[in-house]
């Protein structure tokens, strides 16, 4: 059993992230999604993002067990979303559509709306070779 997170794992996580974040943040329908969507619909999505994530990685990664790796369990989850974010923040950068030093507000939002979709890349990747 692996209780680690290594550079392996780092890499899947950002390739997951990736195969999704790319095809989403060149559509135009996702930037005005984070333009537009009110703070209790963001709320809502990273919400969602992170629930499908720990249920994903229990049943999956974790295969239900994880009353010893509690720690371990959300340190996955958390680290995953946080690659992806990255991810999408890098490739929206790329694009010139993370206007983070004039408009951050805008760019978090559209952070948020991607990273949803791109965050469950990441887990699924990561999932390949568990347990």
């Amino acid at each position: 059993m692996k209780f680690s997170f290594n550079a392996e794992d780092a890499s899947q996580v950002a390739i997951g992230a990736f195969a999704m974040a790319v095809p989403i943040s060149f559509s135009e329908e996702a930037w005005r999604l984070g333009e537009t969507l009110p703070v209790q619909n963001l709320v809502m999505l990273f919400l969602l993002s992170t629930f499908f994530l720990g249920f994903f990685a229990y049943q999956s990664v974790f295969q239900g067990d994880i009353r010893r790796r509690l720690p371990v369990f959300v340190f996955r989850i958390v680290i995953a979303y946080l690659i992806a974010g990255l991810v999408v923040a890098l490739v929206l950068t790329s694009l010139g559509k993370f206007p983070l030093q004039s408009d951050p507000s805008t760019s978090l939002s559209r952070l948020l709306v991607i990273t949803m979709p791109a965050s469950m890349g990441a887990i699924i990747v990561d999932s390949f070779d568990k347990e």
